[in-house]
Formats: structure tokens, sequence, C-alpha cells
């Protein structure tokens, strides 16, 4: 297989679930400004989309979207749940997704300062809703899975883009869990954002 990436972004939850499962991955990093790949390609005709991640599977098929490839390869590597538990598992990716992953749209596209508090004012409540639920390491109790590698990744940009999350501790903690982590730790390096 074949992940498509760029440095930090949200690829970076792909190459975690992959690297804490054990699974081998060629990676082929994406200037997502030019649209290349560092081998010369066109990225668009690797993926029409035109942004990161893109898993190229054996077959030859493109995989694309954070909640089909984090639980395709949660699959692959044996940490998704079974039963009714996987829904909690998708409940989590989709609300991931949807309610933090895009709200930092505006801070990446260097909204105005107004827009900017807005959006991270919106995160901090999205995260605040995650603190009260995190009862054990993970977000699904014990075991790590691939949610927790997208939370990890949206931590991870709260403090690219000065989000301070020093008031939920449940959240520090677990940040500094997944850091800890040799497959987190081992994707953060083979990106060079260790």
């Amino acid at each position: 297989m074949k992940l498509y990436y760029a440095a930090g972004a949200c690829s970076l939850a792909s190459h975690i679930v992959a690297s804490e499962g054990g699974l081998k991955l060629h990676l082929e990093k994406v200037d997502l400004k030019e649209h290349r790949t560092e081998s010369g390609e066109d990225f668009y005709a690797v993926n029409a989309k035109g942004y990161v991640p893109a898993l190229k599977l054996e077959d030859g098929a493109m995989l694309t979207e954070n909640v089909a490839l984090l639980t395709y390869l949660g699959d692959k590597a044996g940490l998704t749940p079974k039963g009714d538990e996987r829904y909690r598992l998708l409940e989590w990716l989709a609300f991931i997704t949807s309610e933090i992953h895009k709200s930092f749209s505006p801070l990446f596209q260097g909204a105005s300062d107004d827009a900017a508090a807005k959006a991270r004012e919106k995160i901090l409540g999205r995260l605040g809703f995650i603190e009260e639920r995190l009862k054990g390491d993970y977000l699904m109790g014990a075991a790590f899975g691939p949610a927790d590698a997208y939370l990890y990744v949206m931590l991870r940009w709260c403090e690219k883009m000065g989000i301070d999350i020093g008031k939920l501790p449940r959240l520090t903690a677990f940040k500094a869990r997944m850091v800890a982590r040799p497959g987190v730790r081992a994707a953060l390096q083979a990106e060079g954002i260790a």
C-alpha cells in the first residue's frame, strides 16, 4: 500500500494507525501547494480531490477520506472494535472530521482576526465535549484505536494554531500518552516532524 501524505497534515493519522498496527506503507510525500508528489506526479491525477490522505491499495484502487482510511487501516491492523463498538468508533471519527477538523479551515485559510477567534472558540468547545467523555486512556477506553490517531493530529494542530488545551487536563494527558507511543514516534520521525 502507498500512502500519499503531507507532513503533519491529517494524513498523519493514517500513518500513525499503520505504524501502530505494524502495517508496511510506501510513503509518497505531496506538495499541496503545487499538487505534485515528491516523485513528480500530478497529484490531481492520483486523487482528483487534490488533498491528502490518499491510499493506493494492493490492487491499485485508490481510497480517500480520513474516516475511510482510518477504518480500513484499523481493520487491517486489528485495531478496530467488533460488534456495536465499531459504530462508536465511526461516531468518534465522524465527530472529529466534521466538528473539529473542518473547524480549522478558517485558521489555515488566513481568516480575519474575528473569524479566527470564533474558530478557536468552536474548536475548544468541541474539545471540551471530548474532555468530558474521555474516561480511559483512549477514546474507546483502555485500548488505542484509529480515532485516537485522528484526535492526536487535531491536538497537534491546536498547538500549531495557538489553541491552548492546558485547561483540558484529560486531553493534555492523552496527548502526552500518544507522543510516548512507539508507532506515533515512528510516524513523526518518518515525516520529519518529530
